[in-house]
Protein backbone atom coordinates (compact mmCIF):
# COMPACT_ATOMS: atom_id res chain seq x y z
CA UNK A 1 0.00 0.00 0.00
CA UNK A 2 0.93 3.68 -0.75
CA UNK A 3 0.16 6.03 2.20
CA UNK A 4 0.84 10.36 2.32
CA UNK A 5 1.29 11.32 6.05
CA UNK A 6 1.46 15.08 6.77
CA UNK A 7 3.01 16.03 9.68
CA UNK A 8 5.74 13.39 8.93
CA UNK A 9 8.20 15.07 11.37
CA UNK A 10 5.84 15.53 14.15
CA UNK A 11 4.88 12.91 17.23
CA UNK A 12 2.33 10.64 15.94
CA UNK A 13 3.08 11.65 12.02
CA UNK A 14 6.69 10.02 13.18
CA UNK A 15 5.39 7.08 14.90
CA UNK A 16 2.90 6.27 11.72
CA UNK A 17 5.25 6.53 9.34
CA UNK A 18 7.43 4.75 11.25
CA UNK A 19 4.77 1.41 12.00
CA UNK A 20 3.74 1.71 8.60
CA UNK A 21 7.59 1.67 7.15
CA UNK A 22 7.78 -1.68 9.36
CA UNK A 23 4.84 -2.97 7.92
CA UNK A 24 6.13 -2.90 4.53
CA UNK A 25 4.16 -0.37 2.54
CA UNK A 26 5.56 2.66 1.21
CA UNK A 27 5.09 5.93 2.92
CA UNK A 28 5.22 9.57 1.30
CA UNK A 29 6.06 12.28 4.40
CA UNK A 30 4.98 15.96 4.43
CA UNK A 31 6.03 18.61 7.11
CA UNK A 32 7.32 21.91 7.58
CA UNK A 33 9.11 21.82 10.35
CA UNK A 34 8.29 24.97 11.49
CA UNK A 35 10.12 26.27 14.97
CA UNK A 36 7.06 25.39 17.13
CA UNK A 37 9.23 23.82 19.13
CA UNK A 38 12.99 22.07 18.73
CA UNK A 39 13.42 21.29 15.24
CA UNK A 40 16.23 19.34 16.32
CA UNK A 41 14.02 16.51 17.47
CA UNK A 42 12.05 16.79 13.79
CA UNK A 43 15.27 15.96 11.93
CA UNK A 44 15.87 13.44 14.27
CA UNK A 45 12.88 11.75 13.79
CA UNK A 46 13.28 12.20 10.25
CA UNK A 47 16.61 10.40 10.48
CA UNK A 48 15.12 7.72 11.90
CA UNK A 49 12.86 6.79 9.61
CA UNK A 50 15.09 6.79 6.79
CA UNK A 51 17.18 4.53 8.21
CA UNK A 52 14.16 1.90 8.58
CA UNK A 53 13.15 1.38 4.74
CA UNK A 54 14.95 3.87 2.96
CA UNK A 55 13.36 2.99 -0.41
CA UNK A 56 10.15 2.91 0.49
CA UNK A 57 9.97 6.31 2.42
CA UNK A 58 10.03 9.53 0.47
CA UNK A 59 9.87 13.23 2.20
CA UNK A 60 8.49 16.71 0.63
CA UNK A 61 9.34 19.73 2.77
CA UNK A 62 6.68 22.39 2.44
CA UNK A 63 3.06 23.69 3.74
CA UNK A 64 -0.04 21.50 3.13
CA UNK A 65 -1.54 25.04 2.87
CA UNK A 66 0.29 25.82 -0.22
CA UNK A 67 -2.14 24.12 -2.68
CA UNK A 68 0.74 24.21 -5.36
CA UNK A 69 3.42 22.46 -3.61
CA UNK A 70 0.75 20.05 -2.44
CA UNK A 71 -0.78 19.38 -6.01
CA UNK A 72 2.86 18.56 -6.59
CA UNK A 73 3.11 15.33 -3.49
CA UNK A 74 -0.53 14.26 -5.35
CA UNK A 75 0.22 13.52 -8.57
CA UNK A 76 3.91 12.15 -7.04
CA UNK A 77 1.94 8.57 -7.52
CA UNK A 78 -1.60 7.10 -6.81
CA UNK A 79 -2.32 6.98 -2.90
CA UNK A 80 -4.22 4.37 -1.30
CA UNK A 81 -4.64 6.64 1.82
CA UNK A 82 -3.96 9.82 3.08
CA UNK A 83 -4.02 10.61 7.15
CA UNK A 84 -3.48 14.01 7.73
CA UNK A 85 -1.67 14.91 11.12
CA UNK A 86 -0.37 18.47 10.00
CA UNK A 87 -1.35 21.26 12.59
CA UNK A 88 -0.75 23.78 14.91
CA UNK A 89 -0.87 21.80 17.79
CA UNK A 90 -1.40 22.81 21.57
CA UNK A 91 -4.39 24.47 23.59
CA UNK A 92 -2.46 27.58 25.27
CA UNK A 93 -0.15 28.58 22.21
CA UNK A 94 -3.70 28.87 20.42
CA UNK A 95 -4.80 31.87 22.06
CA UNK A 96 -1.19 33.49 21.48
CA UNK A 97 -1.49 32.22 17.45
CA UNK A 98 -4.75 31.59 16.54
CA UNK A 99 -3.96 32.83 12.64
CA UNK A 100 -1.26 30.25 12.10
CA UNK A 101 -3.87 28.09 13.49
CA UNK A 102 -6.13 29.16 11.17
CA UNK A 103 -3.86 28.90 8.48
CA UNK A 104 -2.44 25.74 8.98
CA UNK A 105 -5.05 23.37 10.54
CA UNK A 106 -8.42 25.17 8.86
CA UNK A 107 -7.13 26.09 5.42
CA UNK A 108 -4.26 23.19 5.31
CA UNK A 109 -7.36 20.92 5.85
CA UNK A 110 -9.10 22.03 2.97
CA UNK A 111 -6.36 21.98 0.78
CA UNK A 112 -5.64 18.01 1.36
CA UNK A 113 -9.42 17.28 1.07
CA UNK A 114 -10.04 19.19 -2.45
CA UNK A 115 -7.12 16.75 -3.18
CA UNK A 116 -8.65 13.69 -1.68
CA UNK A 117 -11.92 14.17 -3.61
CA UNK A 118 -9.68 15.37 -7.11
CA UNK A 119 -7.09 12.23 -6.82
CA UNK A 120 -10.03 9.73 -5.51
CA UNK A 121 -8.53 8.88 -2.53
CA UNK A 122 -9.92 5.77 -1.30
CA UNK A 123 -9.52 6.76 2.46
CA UNK A 124 -8.63 9.78 4.19
CA UNK A 125 -8.17 9.70 8.03
CA UNK A 126 -7.56 12.80 10.11
CA UNK A 127 -6.22 13.91 13.49
CA UNK A 128 -9.11 15.58 15.38
CA UNK A 129 -8.53 15.93 19.31
CA UNK A 130 -10.20 15.21 22.81
CA UNK A 131 -10.49 19.12 22.96
CA UNK A 132 -13.87 19.24 20.27
CA UNK A 133 -15.47 18.49 23.76
CA UNK A 134 -14.87 21.91 25.26
CA UNK A 135 -16.81 22.80 28.42
CA UNK A 136 -19.18 19.69 28.47
CA UNK A 137 -19.34 18.59 32.22
CA UNK A 138 -20.97 15.09 30.89
CA UNK A 139 -18.41 12.32 31.47
CA UNK A 140 -16.43 10.19 29.79
CA UNK A 141 -17.00 12.11 26.41
CA UNK A 142 -18.60 10.01 23.74
CA UNK A 143 -18.90 10.42 20.15
CA UNK A 144 -22.11 11.12 20.24
CA UNK A 145 -22.14 14.09 22.77
CA UNK A 146 -22.34 17.44 21.64
CA UNK A 147 -19.58 18.81 20.65
CA UNK A 148 -20.63 22.98 20.37
CA UNK A 149 -18.83 24.59 23.38
CA UNK A 150 -15.49 24.92 22.45
CA UNK A 151 -13.40 26.74 25.12
CA UNK A 152 -10.03 26.89 22.77
CA UNK A 153 -8.98 28.10 18.80
CA UNK A 154 -7.49 24.84 18.39
CA UNK A 155 -10.58 22.82 19.77
CA UNK A 156 -12.45 25.52 16.75
CA UNK A 157 -10.19 24.34 14.65
CA UNK A 158 -10.85 20.55 14.78
CA UNK A 159 -14.06 21.21 15.11
CA UNK A 160 -14.06 22.95 11.97
CA UNK A 161 -11.78 19.92 9.96
CA UNK A 162 -15.16 17.08 11.30
CA UNK A 163 -18.06 19.38 9.70
CA UNK A 164 -15.67 19.78 6.69
CA UNK A 165 -15.34 16.09 5.98
CA UNK A 166 -18.80 15.56 6.97
CA UNK A 167 -19.68 17.88 3.84
CA UNK A 168 -16.90 16.30 1.47
CA UNK A 169 -18.09 13.23 2.76
CA UNK A 170 -21.67 13.63 1.91
CA UNK A 171 -21.05 15.61 -1.61
CA UNK A 172 -18.74 13.65 -3.00
CA UNK A 173 -18.92 10.02 -1.07
CA UNK A 174 -15.27 10.52 0.15
CA UNK A 175 -14.51 7.99 3.12
CA UNK A 176 -13.39 10.34 6.04
CA UNK A 177 -12.51 9.26 9.28
CA UNK A 178 -11.67 11.71 12.19
CA UNK A 179 -9.93 10.45 15.25
CA UNK A 180 -10.41 12.45 18.20
CA UNK A 181 -6.75 11.87 20.08
CA UNK A 182 -7.01 11.71 23.89
CA UNK A 183 -3.35 13.08 25.67
CA UNK A 184 -1.18 11.08 23.68
CA UNK A 185 2.22 10.51 25.57
CA UNK A 186 5.49 8.42 24.83
CA UNK A 187 9.07 8.08 23.28
CA UNK A 188 9.94 11.33 20.55
CA UNK A 189 7.11 13.11 22.25
CA UNK A 190 6.64 16.85 21.89
CA UNK A 191 8.41 19.30 24.32
CA UNK A 192 5.62 21.35 25.25
CA UNK A 193 3.45 18.02 26.31
CA UNK A 194 3.00 17.76 30.63
CA UNK A 195 5.27 14.41 30.44
CA UNK A 196 8.03 16.24 28.96
CA UNK A 197 8.45 19.11 30.95
CA UNK A 198 7.53 17.38 33.82
CA UNK A 199 10.18 14.77 33.24
CA UNK A 200 13.22 17.64 32.15
CA UNK A 201 12.43 19.78 34.81
CA UNK A 202 12.10 17.19 37.72
CA UNK A 203 15.29 15.60 36.48
CA UNK A 204 17.03 19.63 36.84
CA UNK A 205 15.54 19.65 39.81
CA UNK A 206 13.49 22.55 38.54
CA UNK A 207 9.67 22.87 39.54
CA UNK A 208 6.73 21.93 37.56
CA UNK A 209 3.88 23.99 37.10
CA UNK A 210 0.77 21.88 37.94
CA UNK A 211 -2.58 24.18 37.09
CA UNK A 212 -5.95 23.78 38.81
CA UNK A 213 -3.98 23.04 42.07
CA UNK A 214 -3.59 19.79 40.48
CA UNK A 215 -7.51 18.85 40.07
CA UNK A 216 -7.39 17.40 36.83
CA UNK A 217 -8.05 14.15 35.10
CA UNK A 218 -7.35 12.85 31.85
CA UNK A 219 -7.28 9.72 29.62
CA UNK A 220 -3.50 9.26 28.58
CA UNK A 221 -2.93 7.60 25.91
CA UNK A 222 0.58 5.79 25.04
CA UNK A 223 1.35 6.14 21.37
CA UNK A 224 2.02 2.82 20.33
CA UNK A 225 -2.04 1.98 21.16
CA UNK A 226 -2.82 5.63 19.03
CA UNK A 227 -0.55 4.46 16.41
CA UNK A 228 -2.66 0.53 16.42
CA UNK A 229 -6.05 3.14 16.68
CA UNK A 230 -4.72 4.63 13.60
CA UNK A 231 -3.54 1.89 11.11
CA UNK A 232 -7.15 -0.05 11.66
CA UNK A 233 -9.27 3.29 10.35
CA UNK A 234 -6.39 3.90 7.68
CA UNK A 235 -6.95 0.13 6.58
CA UNK A 236 -10.85 0.43 6.83
CA UNK A 237 -13.09 2.71 4.85
CA UNK A 238 -16.54 3.64 6.31
CA UNK A 239 -18.08 6.15 4.79
CA UNK A 240 -18.03 9.48 7.88
CA UNK A 241 -17.11 8.11 10.69
CA UNK A 242 -15.21 10.02 14.26
CA UNK A 243 -13.65 7.97 16.73
CA UNK A 244 -12.49 8.33 20.42
CA UNK A 245 -8.60 7.12 20.74
CA UNK A 246 -8.14 7.02 24.32
CA UNK A 247 -5.80 4.90 26.59
CA UNK A 248 -6.24 2.19 29.27
CA UNK A 249 -7.19 4.37 32.10
CA UNK A 250 -8.02 7.68 33.35
CA UNK A 251 -5.96 9.24 36.18
CA UNK A 252 -5.85 12.62 38.04
CA UNK A 253 -3.23 14.49 37.59
CA UNK A 254 -1.17 13.70 40.95
CA UNK A 255 -1.51 10.56 40.52
CA UNK A 256 0.21 11.30 37.57
CA UNK A 257 2.89 13.02 38.85
CA UNK A 258 3.72 10.73 41.40
CA UNK A 259 3.76 7.29 38.45
CA UNK A 260 6.75 10.09 36.67
CA UNK A 261 8.93 10.28 39.91
CA UNK A 262 8.93 6.96 40.68
CA UNK A 263 10.23 6.31 37.03
CA UNK A 264 12.49 8.80 37.83
CA UNK A 265 13.61 8.13 41.55
CA UNK A 266 13.41 11.57 42.45
CA UNK A 267 11.02 13.98 43.88
CA UNK A 268 9.04 16.78 41.62
CA UNK A 269 8.96 20.65 43.27
CA UNK A 270 5.33 21.81 42.68
CA UNK A 271 4.24 25.10 42.02
CA UNK A 272 0.81 24.87 42.08
CA UNK A 273 -1.11 27.01 40.04
CA UNK A 274 -4.54 28.28 38.76
CA UNK A 275 -7.03 27.34 35.68
CA UNK A 276 -5.47 28.05 32.36
CA UNK A 277 -7.63 29.84 30.17
CA UNK A 278 -8.65 26.94 27.46
CA UNK A 279 -7.95 24.06 29.43
CA UNK A 280 -10.47 21.49 30.43
CA UNK A 281 -10.74 20.47 33.91
CA UNK A 282 -11.47 16.97 33.08
CA UNK A 283 -11.16 14.54 29.80
CA UNK A 284 -12.14 11.00 29.77
CA UNK A 285 -12.49 8.75 27.35
CA UNK A 286 -15.19 6.64 26.02
CA UNK A 287 -13.55 3.69 23.53
CA UNK A 288 -16.70 1.80 23.27
CA UNK A 289 -17.23 2.73 20.10
CA UNK A 290 -13.92 2.27 18.54
CA UNK A 291 -13.45 -0.89 20.06
CA UNK A 292 -16.76 -2.39 17.86
CA UNK A 293 -16.15 -0.32 14.90
CA UNK A 294 -12.27 -0.14 14.75
CA UNK A 295 -11.45 -3.71 17.02
CA UNK A 296 -9.18 -0.68 18.93
CA UNK A 297 -8.05 -2.54 22.00
CA UNK A 298 -5.47 -0.10 23.86
CA UNK A 299 -2.78 -2.45 26.24
CA UNK A 300 -0.18 0.15 27.56
CA UNK A 301 -0.85 0.85 31.18
CA UNK A 302 -0.01 4.32 32.51
CA UNK A 303 3.00 3.31 34.45
CA UNK A 304 4.78 1.32 31.63
CA UNK A 305 3.99 4.13 29.42
CA UNK A 306 5.53 6.88 31.79
CA UNK A 307 8.61 4.57 32.03
CA UNK A 308 9.28 3.89 28.53
CA UNK A 309 8.95 7.65 27.74
CA UNK A 310 11.50 7.90 30.73
CA UNK A 311 13.74 5.56 29.21
CA UNK A 312 13.56 7.25 26.10
CA UNK A 313 14.06 10.63 27.30
CA UNK A 314 17.63 9.62 29.48
CA UNK A 315 19.07 7.64 26.52
CA UNK A 316 18.06 10.86 24.12
CA UNK A 317 19.42 13.87 26.24
CA UNK A 318 21.34 11.87 28.19
CA UNK A 319 20.92 11.02 32.42
CA UNK A 320 21.35 14.51 34.02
Amino acid sequence: MKYLITGAAGFIGFHLCKKLLEMGHEVVGVDNMNRYYDVELKHSRLDKLSTINKENFSFYLGHIHDMEHMKIVFEFRKFDGVCNLAAYAGVRYSLIAPLSFQESNMKGFQVIMELVREHEIENFVYASSSSVYGGNEKQPFSEDDPVDNPISFYAVTKRSNELTAKAYSHLFGLNCTGLRYFTVYGPYGRPDLALFIFTKNILEGRPIDVFNYGKMERTFTYIDDVIDGTIKALQKPMGNEIFNIGGTDNIDLIKYIEMIEECLGKKAKINFMELQPGDITAARCNISKAKKMLNYDPKTSIFDGIKKFVDWYKEYYGDR
